[in-house]
């Protein structure tokens, strides 16, 4: 299947040249030596800017090439597959310009489109160092009791704990707007620090990190900085809201940085699996190994299906992307760090080294992704969000409604996208789940889809035991309805227990959708005909859940035939085909995953 936003990767990644040629500017030696140095990686994303990654972050109607949200996805992630470091430093820019997207004027949106375009950076200063992810607590602020304020704000305080505070030029500030606070008692304002005095604003020092040491991450004091009335961005006021409808889009894209982390992560297990000997064999031989390589293997593809469907849905079911971008932002930064903790198992000390095993590249990309569980709203912060929402969710399952079409135009690959229309953003999904919704639909089709292909038959059974599960925790979910103020943690759980059927009905949405498009290809068709990763992803929910395994030793010896041979040939491992920009020697048996399957 030709995917457009899987082909410009592939185009960038070629670009970008081959990673392990120290001789590139974007190479993994020289990400190790900026690393060691704390150092920005200026000169890899003067290359970014020399392919045109800046123009995908801002949408066409602002004069940039941003047309489908899953090519920013696609993008980042071939960065983030390479270095987090570079990822997070880079990508600030798209976060920092999402307000202006969702609430800013024309003119606004043409004059930080140029700006991006040009390679300014930009930030988002939220945080505060008192308040982290209270944003009501914010105390930057500004001051109309002062004579010369009718075209100026005047705003004092800091920010702290900001992506490129220091590097940034333009800076979407959260500031307190009347002196109570309160939800309409913030704004959102596009400081351009190029047009302040000198002595009106100083920056921070670098924090030291443990993980994306080169990235810029400091803060800023602004004292009594006048900025001009016109860089109010939306109504005044109205700042909470334009940020968090903005931070739906941010959280959805942030599933980029973890996807490339555990394609990266993924890649550097198998890799040692292949070349290391204990007791006189390849590690890969040996049972235990081979279980844990094919268990990450299974997470990484659930989580590219999560992402897909994810990102395809900001545009197709943009009004409940309230409850989309939390699930995202939940399961795969938190899915991701398990991934890497089970491979750290499986490389044993040479996972904590670095200089020993692959230039040390496990365990800068291990503590490089321990952050991105943080950015745009941490764990507490997502279930959370959904805790608040159970009860239209509740009701939504209950009745059947939720935006199905726009749920069945995110799952099937084939279908256009939309324009984005921000005007869709709801902080609360009224009528519930599309996706939730057409999890009964999915179950029915791939249940007469074993009429015709008796291999399927496991995975439809797996498929009927998800929906039971996911009635039971709808049930569940009805207990907190009213838990708004004081939620307690039982009801966190029931949350996580949500995001796992949402994903399972993602998977499957998007398989029933999608496979008669994808499983002709003969690279990625294994891994669709028969089901064969929609069978390990929903075993790995299930497991989650509670649940007995859905999925045998054999099914997972299946995938694991399909990982090695997808590295032999020098291709991602991953939903829809896509070559790497080097090509690796053959490994032994990596063909022996190829078998003849029964056709879709």
């Amino acid at each position: 299947m030709e995917h457009p936003p899987y082909r410009l990767a592939e185009e960038f990644d070629r670009f970008l040249g081959d990673p392990n040629d120290p001789g590139e500017v974007f190479s993994y030696a020289r990400c190790a030596e900026l690393d060691d140095k704390e150092e920005f990686p200026a000169d890899i994303c003067g290359r970014f800017q020399e392919w045109g990654l800046p123009d995908q972050y801002v949408p066409v109607e602002h004069g940039g090439r941003l047309r489908d949200y899953e090519q920013v996805l696609q993008l980042v992630r071939a960065v983030a597959r390479r270095d987090l470091t570079c990822a997070i430093g880079h990508g600030k820019t798209y976060l920092g310009g999402v307000c202006v997207w969702v609430a800013g004027s024309a003119e606004q949106g043409a004059r930080l489109g140029a700006d991006i375009m040009a390679g300014v950076p930009v930030s988002l200063g939220l945080t505060e160092r008192a308040h982290g992810s209270d944003l009501l607590a914010g105390e930057v602020r500004t001051d109309d009791k002062v004579a010369d304020t009718a075209d100026h704000w005047l705003v004092s305080g800091e920010k702290w704990l900001i992506n490129n505070a220091t590097r940034g030029s333009v800076l979407s500030l959260l500031t307190r707007t009347r002196p109570d606070g309160g939800p309409r008692g913030f704004s959102v304002l596009l400081v351009d620090k190029r047009e302040l005095d000198g002595d009106a604003y100083r920056h921070l020092p670098k924090i030291r990190t443990h993980g994306i040491r080169g990235a810029d991450i400091s803060g800023i004091v602004f004292d009594g900085a006048r900025v001009p009335r016109s860089a109010l961005v939306g109504a005044e006021g109205a700042g909470l809201e334009v940020v968090l409808k903005a931070l739906q889009l941010t959280r959805t894209m942030c599933a980029a940085l973890s996807l490339g982390a555990g394609d990266h992560g993924l890649r550097l297990g198998l890799d040692f699996a292949e070349e290391r000997e204990l007791y006189g064999r390849r590690l890969i031989d040996l049972p235990q190994a081979r279980h844990v390589v094919a268990g990450a293997a299974a997470d990484v593809l659930l989580h590219e299906a999560v992402a897909l469907v994810a990102a395809r849905a900001v545009q197709t079911q943009t009004a409940e992307l309230s409850v989309t971008s939390a699930v995202t932002k939940y399961l795969l930064p938190t899915g991701t760090d398990q991934v890497l903790a089970d491979l750290t198992g499986l490389l044993g000390a040479r996972a904590f080294l670095k200089d020993v095993h692959a230039d040390g590249r496990f365990q800068k990309v291990e503590r490089d992704h321990r952050i991105v569980g943080l950015f745009d709203g941490n764990t507490l912060v997502n279930l959370n969000s959904l805790v608040n929402q159970f009860r239209s969710l509740v009701r939504g399952f209950q009745r059947g409604t939720g935006d199905t079409a726009g749920s069945d135009a995110a799952c099937d690959l084939g279908t256009p996208l939309p324009p984005l229309d921000p005007t869709r953003l709801s902080l609360v999904a009224r009528h519930g789940s599309g996706v939730m919704a057409g999890l009964a639909a999915s179950v029915e089709a791939i249940t007469r889809r074993v009429g015709l292909n008796p291999a399927l038959g496991p995975v439809a059974e797996a498929a009927r035991r998800l929906l039971a599960v996911t009635t039971a925790v709808h049930t569940e979910m009805e207990e907190y309805q009213g838990a708004l103020a004081e939620v307690p943690p039982a009801a966190f759980e029931v949350a996580r227990r949500y995001t796992l059927c949402w994903a399972g009905a993602a998977c499957l949405g998007l398989w029933t959708h999608s496979t008669d498009h994808a499983c002709d290809d003969p690279g990625t068709g294994p891994l669709w005909r028969d089901g064969l990763w929609l069978h390990t992803a929903l075993d790995r929910l299930l497991v989650r859940l509670g649940e007995p395994a859905a999925a045998g030793p054999e099914t997972y010896e299946e995938l694991l035939g399909a990982l090695r041979a997808a590295r032999s040939s020098g291709r991602l491992f991953s939903l829809l085909p896509q070559r790497g920009p080097e090509r690796q020697p053959a490994t032994p048996d990596a063909a022996a995953g190829e078998s003849e399957r029964t056709p879709c």
